[in-house]
């Protein structure tokens, strides 16, 4: 049977006091649907809005990034679902890229935080990479304590904010998680960092998109194993 994946995705074209041209990091979604179309897992994508998804930092050097945007599913993405008209129950994971777009209009968004809480009481994984894991921030399953909490996870760092967008976010989410209690960490500047705790997959910046890609794969084969 076939697994499907939903990835949330921004609609945000600038951020910030100088309008700094953003969207979804283009590596940070090509690299992951390579890995997970080469293991036959479909994949869907949906936005707050729904529609046209702005993107950032294509590199034409990148086979993965070419192939991407060059595929029917470039296409799908430009027509993506509106996320409040989509259940995240039918998928068997949940998918959030970064690039900064997601700190405009990803974080602390309800219909986000929705599809965080449905993917996770129903069993689902929720991934997340780079300025992604914002997805996670303000979320409750219903006993008052953040979801973060107590969880082992990876963002973006700050010491990689400093050199690329301090001032153009709104907050540093590694200190934003941390605040919410996460057992945040993470590797050296541009580094590969993936971190699987359980349903939980994150991972640091553009460099460990693959590599998610990968885990999650790994784990939604074990899933579909009968106990």
């Amino acid at each position: 049977m076939t697994q499907h994946v939903l990835f949330i995705v921004t609609n945000a074209s600038v951020i910030g006091p100088h309008n700094r041209k953003t969207g979804v990091f283009f590596a940070e979604i090509a690299h992951p649907f390579e890995v997970l179309d080469k293991a036959g897992i479909a994949v869907e994508f949906a936005s707050p809005a729904g529609g046209w998804t702005p993107y950032d930092a294509y590199d034409e050097n990148d086979p993965a990034q070419k192939e991407f945007l060059e595929s029917k599913a470039f296409r799908r993405l430009n027509h993506s679902r509106k996320l409040s008209e989509v259940d995240a129950a039918d998928y068997d994971a949940i998918l959030v890229p970064g690039g900064l777009g997601p700190m405009v209009d990803i974080q602390r968004n309800a219909d986000v935080q929705r599809a965080v809480v449905r993917a996770w009481t129903t069993g689902k994984f929720v991934t997340a990479v780079c300025h992604g894991p914002c997805a996670l921030l303000g979320v409750d399953l219903g006993d008052g304590k953040p979801f973060v909490r107590g969880k082992k996870l990876t963002s973006f760092s700050t010491k990689e904010e400093y050199d690329y967008a301090r001032e153009d976010v709104p907050y540093e989410l590694e200190d934003a998680l941390r605040g919410e209690g996460a057992e945040y960490s993470s590797a050296a500047n541009w580094q590969p960092h993936v971190v699987v705790d359980g349903r939980l997959i994150t991972g640091q910046n553009p460099a460990s998109a693959g590599q998610l890609g990968k885990e999650l794969v790994a784990a939604l084969k074990r899933a579909a194993v009968p106990a």
